[in-house]
């Protein structure tokens, strides 16, 4: 590795370190998909069943189990199961996709233009988001680009041998959401052959050996997770994924029309997306010459003479694109394999406005350095009571008012009093040295995402968190099974499940004697055989639930004599035939 390498290598690793590594179990858990994922590595750990354990109501993960493999391994190694080990999974994945992307691209062209690269991909909005969330989509992008690297590297060699990284990548990423993981790389590949003249039928059968050898891994899972839960589990697996691709999910899920996908990487992209749109301005255009077919002509001969690189890069952008596109079900996160590859046609195109429209960075330079002063007055004007309660109105003025009160009446450390003062101390250095180099704002992007989450977002968001309501039920119900009642199908108190240390299990498949139930007001009047039982309310939570979105109440219950009711059968898994699409958003 050559000295500008591995300089670069360790810059990368530092950054990936300090604005992912330091921050993120500073949030608490606060929407329903994070600790539904991390709960399912929770009942590993209690249960033992590492293949397919039964979650709240004998449910089990929807997703395969890499993820929670990942999460309950390192859980045993740190000896607990936090916000912060629940994200080290999304952490891990990112920063090899930056570093490993660093090294592909450096080792085929220009170190800084693939430095910048990875920069770009580490500090883009939907990348950076899902770095620090427990979710199975960064850990499948990373195999899907990872996977993809690896068969360019085996397609540089001649594509004569076993591509045996990219299989064991491919293979993760099937154990961990599906054979999406094994289907995307191939066709990228595939393709890329046969635009550069390879034989059909060599790469037809190259490729169709290389996905069955990395199906065996997965198989080995599937065929345990089926002998345990049998048919029902068969009827998930196709469900969620031929079910979800054709369109015949028995629920709505995520249903979006295909321009939907063009807006989420616009948006995904920010703030280099401004970038892109204040550039619009200083290029020069000229009038559009020529009939269709010329233009086809011109495109062909042009991707015919890319190099292998750029070519490579194209193809990973525009087939997984349009793959996403076939599916009814879309979220911005299926198309983050995309990401370090459009990454690096945005490198290399900021690298060429620093030296041909340097005007276009500098108006960017002052927009986004602008923010950062912005956001730090705001944030004192806030703290010094200047924003009423009364600019707030509707239904949601009330968590509003306590968004404002947690930024206004936080006590400030030393670590937070830092990363409040690094955006308006490098915005007010930048403006005074009139740094609008690519790199430097780039990293204006670093401090602003430090800031927002190591401070900002935490403080915020952190009263959504059912914690607290679910540290009260803690000191009340010091141990035992609390159950539940949500009246919505699929749905559970996930936060507070996670918060009692998985303790949450089903009213209406159990009905005990006696105990304690967490129901909310709307759905308590719902509630199956409630007039066999006397309830006495002993907590009711200050604000919504962020899984359920209503005020939640703690019951003591006790079954009064001499009634009898029966318990209906437990689902599991089994899908119900209308579900709210509310209670499936992912």
């Amino acid at each position: 590795m050559k000295k500008e390498e591995r300089t670069y290598l360790l810059l990368l690793a530092a950054v990936c370190a300090v604005t992912l590594f330091t921050i993120a179990g500073i949030s608490l858990f606060h929407t329903k998909g994070e600790p539904r994922e991390a709960i399912v590595a929770y009942t590993m750990l209690d249960s033992g069943n590492w293949i397919l354990p039964e979650n709240i109501g004998g449910e089990f993960a929807y997703k395969p189990p890499f993820l929670h493999w990942c999460i309950a391994a390192l859980a045993s190694v740190f000896g607990t199961l936090n916000e912060y080990v629940s994200r080290m999974p999304s952490m891990i994945a990112v920063s090899a996709i930056a570093l490993f992307g660093f090294l592909f691209n450096a080792r085929r062209g220009d170190h800084k233009t693939a430095l910048l690269a990875s920069l770009i991909t580490l500090s883009s909005f939907e990348i950076h988001r899902a770095s620090i969330n427990c979710r199975v989509d960064m850990v499948l992008t990373a195999c899907i680009v990872l996977a993809l690297y690896a068969l360019y590297r085996w397609y540089e060699k001649g594509h004569k041998s076993v591509p045996w990284l990219a299989v064991l990548c491919m293979s993760l990423g099937t154990l961990t959401k599906g054979p999406v993981a094994i289907i995307l790389p191939c066709l990228v590949m595939g393709v890329m052959m046969l635009v550069r003249k390879a034989g059909f039928w060599h790469t037809f059968f190259s490729f169709v050996g290389i996905a069955v050898l990395s199906c065996i891994l997965p198989a080995l899972w599937y065929v345990a997770a089926y002998q345990q839960a049998g048919k029902e589990f068969l009827d998930l697996v196709m469900e969620e994924n031929f079910g979800r691709f054709l369109g015949k999910m028995s629920y709505p899920s995520h249903e979006n029309p295909w321009y939907y996908n063009v807006m989420t990487v616009v948006a995904g992209f920010t703030p280099y997306t401004l970038l892109a749109l204040i550039s619009l301005f200083f290029l020069k255009y000229k009038k559009i010459q020529g009939k269709p077919m010329e233009w086809w002509n011109k495109l062909k001969a042009y991707i015919n003479g890319m190099d292998d690189v750029r070519l490579f890069n194209l193809l990973s952008i525009v087939l997984i694109f349009v793959f996403y596109c076939i599916p009814k079900s879309k979220r911005s996160v299926y198309l983050m394999p995309i990401y370090p590859f459009i990454a690096c046609f945005l490198a290399e195109y900021i690298l060429w406005l620093y030296r041909s429209r340097p005007k276009a960075l500098r108006i960017y330079g002052y927009v986004i350095y602008s923010l950062c002063l912005l956001l730090t007055a705001v944030f004192i004007a806030v703290k010094a009571g200047l924003v009423p309660d009364s600019i707030f109105h509707g239904k949601h003025a009330a968590d509003n008012i306590a968004y404002l009160h947690a930024l206004s009446d936080t006590s400030l450390n030393p670590l937070q009093l830092l990363v409040i003062v690094l955006p308006p101390a490098y915005a007010i250095w930048a403006f005074v040295k009139k740094r609008y180099t690519p790199f430097a704002l780039t990293g204006i992007t670093f401090v602003l995402f430090l800031a927002l989450d190591g401070f900002y977002q935490p403080t915020v968001l952190n009263v959504k968190s059912d914690k607290a309501f679910a540290d009260r039920i803690v000191g009340t119900v010091p141990e035992g099974k609390i159950y539940s009642f949500v009246n919505v199908g699929m749905m559970h108190f996930f936060n507070i499940n996670f918060y009692t240390h998985n303790r949450v299990d089903v009213w209406e498949y159990h009905m005990p004697e006696e105990g304690y139930v967490l129901v909310s007001v709307d759905d308590f009047p719902a509630l199956p055989n409630k007039d066999n039982y006397t309830f006495e309310e002993v907590l009711r939570s200050d604000r919504r639930s962020c899984d359920v979105k209503q005020i939640m109440c703690l019951y003591r219950f006790k079954k009064n004599t001499g009634t009898m009711q029966s318990l209906p059968e437990n689902p599991g898994n089994k899908l119900e035939e209308s579900v709210p699409q509310t209670a499936l958003t992912e």
